[in-house]
């Protein structure tokens, strides 16, 4: 049984495995929240607050760019994490149990 399919079948996940998904849910927020921080940033300047509404929106490119590379990275780590978890069985078939029709 792969290890994806016991842990999907008994119901619990490690608290690394939880930390992945909420990395990568605050990664997605991040990047959806960069326009409206576009739009915020032009109504300041439009305002009048020029250097405000540059700070906000290259802080929220920075804190997306951010978000995502962490998550990139912890899901890279889980994913090598889960492959050397996994054992790999060889079996030799016999001459009957294959067929070479196509």
């Amino acid at each position: 049984m792969a290890v994806w399919y016991s842990n999907r079948t008994t119901g619990t996940m490690g608290w690394q495995a939880k930390a992945v998904i909420a990395l990568g849910v605050l990664a997605v927020l991040l990047v959806a929240a960069v326009p409206v921080a576009f739009v915020v940033g032009v109504i300041l300047m439009l305002l009048g607050h020029v250097i405000g509404g540059l700070a906000l929106f290259g802080a929220s490119i920075l804190a997306a760019g951010a978000a995502v590379v962490i998550a990139g990275f912890s899901g890279v780590q889980q994913v090598r994490k889960l492959v050397r978890q996994q054992r790999y069985r060889i079996v030799q078939l016999r001459r009957g149990e294959y067929d070479f029709d196509s």
